[in-house]
C-alpha cells in the first residue's frame, strides 16, 4: 500500500513536467518537422506538399555555406573564449593572492551577462559607429590611424564584431559556473600538491582541469548550443549584413519566416538548428565521458 502511495505520489509530481515538455517542446518540435515538408504561408491553411524541398533549396543555396560558417566560426572562438579562457580566469582569481579581490573581479566579470543582449548591441553598435563612435575616435585620435576599419560596414569583419560582443558579455558567466566548479575540488589535493613542489600551472593542469571538467562541460554544452542559435545581437548589429556576410542560421530562418513568408523553408531551417545543437551536444557528452569518475 506504502509503494502505491509512493508511486502516485511521483506520478503526481511527474506529471506537470512531462506535460509541459509535451505541450510545449514536443508537440511544437514534430508540428516543425511536418511543416518543412509542405509549402505554406501564415496566413493561409493551405499546404502544398513538397517533401524534401524546402532542404535541397537550403543546402544548395549559394549563400549556405556563408551561412554555416559564420555559426561554426561563433562556436570555436566561443568554446575558446568562453569555455577554455573562462576556466583560466576561474583558477586565477581561486589562487591565494586574489581571493581577497576575487568578490570584485567576480562581479565586474559577470555584471555584463545581466544586461539583455538588446541593450549590449545597440551599445557596441554606437561603439563601432565609423564616423562618430569611441572606438574609431580612439584609433584615430590616440593612435594617429587616419583610415581605421568601417567595422560592421566590412564584410570581412563584421560577424567577428558580433562574435567578440557576445564574448564580452558571457565569459563572466562561464567563469562564473567553473569558479562553482573549482571551489568543490578538495583542498587536500592542492595542499598535497604544494607540499610536493608544483606551481601554479602544474596544479591547474595536473588537477583543476582534471576535476573540473563537468563544469567545463556544461559550458561547453551551453556556448556552442547558443552559436547556433544566435539571433539578437546579429539582427540588432548588422541584420546579417552587409549583404549575407554575418548571416546566419538563426537570422536566415527568421527572414524566410518574415520576410518572405517562406513558412515551410523557415521550419527547415528550424530543424536543422535542433538537429546540429542535438547532434553536437551528444558528441561532446560522449567525448567528455561525463559521470565516470576522474583518474586524478
Amino acid at each position: 500500500m506504502k509503494a502505491y502511495k509512493n508511486k502516485k505520489i511521483i506520478i503526481l509530481f511527474l506529471a506537470p513536467v512531462v506535460i509541459g515538455l509535451a505541450v510545449f517542446v514536443y508537440y511544437p518540435l514534430i508540428q516543425t518537422i511536418i511543416g518543412s515538408l509542405f509549402e505554406w504561408v501564415s496566413y493561409s491553411p493551405d499546404r502544398k506538399w513538397v517533401g524534401l524541398e524546402n532542404y535541397i533549396t537550403i543546402f544548395t543555396d549559394k549563400d549556405f555555406g556563408r551561412i554555416l560558417f559564420n555559426n561554426i566560426a561563433y562556436a570555436v572562438i566561443s568554446v575558446i573564449c568562453q569555455v577554455c579562457l573562462a576556466m583560466v580566469l576561474a583558477a586565477c582569481l581561486e589562487e591565494i593572492f586574489m581571493r581577497r579581490f576575487q568578490n570584485f573581479f567576480r562581479t565586474v566579470l559577470f555584471l555584463p551577462s545581466l544586461i539583455s543582449m538588446s541593450v549590449i548591441a545597440l551599445l557596441w553598435k554606437c561603439i563601432f559607429n565609423p564616423n562618430t563612435g569611441l572606438l574609431n575616435t580612439f584609433l584615430v585620435n590616440a593612435l594617429g590611424i587616419e583610415n581605421p576599419p568601417i567595422w560592421m560596414g566590412d564584410a570581412t569583419l563584421a560577424i567577428f564584431c558580433c562574435i567578440f560582443i557576445s564574448q564580452w558579455q558571457y565569459v563572466g558567466y562561464c567563469m562564473l559556473l567553473d569558479l562553482i566548479g573549482i571551489q568543490k575540488i578538495p583542498q587536500e589535493l592542492y595542499e598535497a600538491a604544494i607540499i610536493d613542489g608544483a606551481g601554479s600551472v602544474k596544479k591547474f593542469f595536473y588537477i583543476t582541469l582534471p576535476m573540473g571538467k563537468e563544469s567545463m562541460l556544461v559550458t561547453a554544452i551551453i556556448t556552442v548550443i547558443g552559436s547556433f542559435k544566435i539571433f539578437t545581437e546579429i539582427q540588432v548589429l548588422t541584420g546579417g549584413g552587409p549583404g549575407k556576410a554575418s548571416e546566419v542560421l538563426a537570422t536566415a530562418m527568421y527572414k524566410s519566416a518574415f520576410e518572405m513568408d517562406k513558412m515551410g523553408e523557415a521550419s527547415a531551417y528550424a530543424f536543422i538548428i535542433f538537429a546540429i545543437t542535438m547532434v553536437l551536444s551528444l558528441v561532446q557528452m560522449k567525448l567528455s565521458k561525463t559521470g565516470e569518475e576522474s583518474d586524478v
